[in-house]
């Protein structure tokens, strides 16, 4: 039964013999959600709507590109992060000279194509997107010939060549005939 006492909060309902108290939350639990609720609105205004720090995903990618710049074997292989590889001329230098040794033989210098496919035409056989070239060079096409180079020649000089065949692709030299899909 109703006990005769008078309950500390007001009763805001009694059902079978229970009863339902209007009982304030803790100050403490309050002070976490208010606290929560206005750390929720500064990091939206500080982080997405001000953007005067960057988000979390921009730090990210601005850390993985730092870190890409001082351990380029371990970097991502990203379309972008491939074609950026072009603007460091010592790059590409190396990158002819390993070609000069692995490749010269079946492609040719210029990369017009002898054995291997003509890489200067718009026509690529395997395609003709950075990280395609990539995996071409690192995993080769035993079947067709060509040898794996990747664990040859290591990710730094795979990165290199594959810098120079980017170089070389678009000047449309004249050589072995056209092979595979329009790029």
């Amino acid at each position: 039964m109703i006990d005769d006492k008078k309950p500390a909060a007001p009763v805001h309902h009694v059902y079978d013999g229970i009863i339902e108290e209007d009982n304030h939350l803790p100050n403490w639990w309050l002070a976490i959600l208010f606290g929560t609720i206005v750390f929720g609105f500064g990091y939206w205004l500080v982080y997405q709507t001000t953007e005067v720090l960057p988000n979390p995903v921009a730090a990210y990618k601005l850390d993985a590109a730092a870190e890409a710049k001082l351990h380029p074997e371990t970097a991502p292989m990203t379309n972008d992060a491939l074609v950026a590889l072009v603007d460091d001329p010592a790059l590409v230098a190396a990158g002819k000279e390993s070609y000069a040794t692995t490749c010269v033989a079946c492609h040719r210098q210029n990369g017009e194509g002898l054995v291997g496919p003509n890489l200067t035409d718009a026509v690529w056989i395997h395609g003709g997107k950075p990280t395609d070239i990539h995996a071409a060079i690192s995993n080769g096409f035993p079947e067709k010939g060509m040898p794996p180079w990747g664990k040859t020649l290591g990710p730094t000089k795979v990165r290199a060549i594959t810098a120079f065949v980017l170089t070389l692709k678009g000047k449309n030299l004249p050589g072995k005939e056209p092979q595979g899909q329009p790029e």
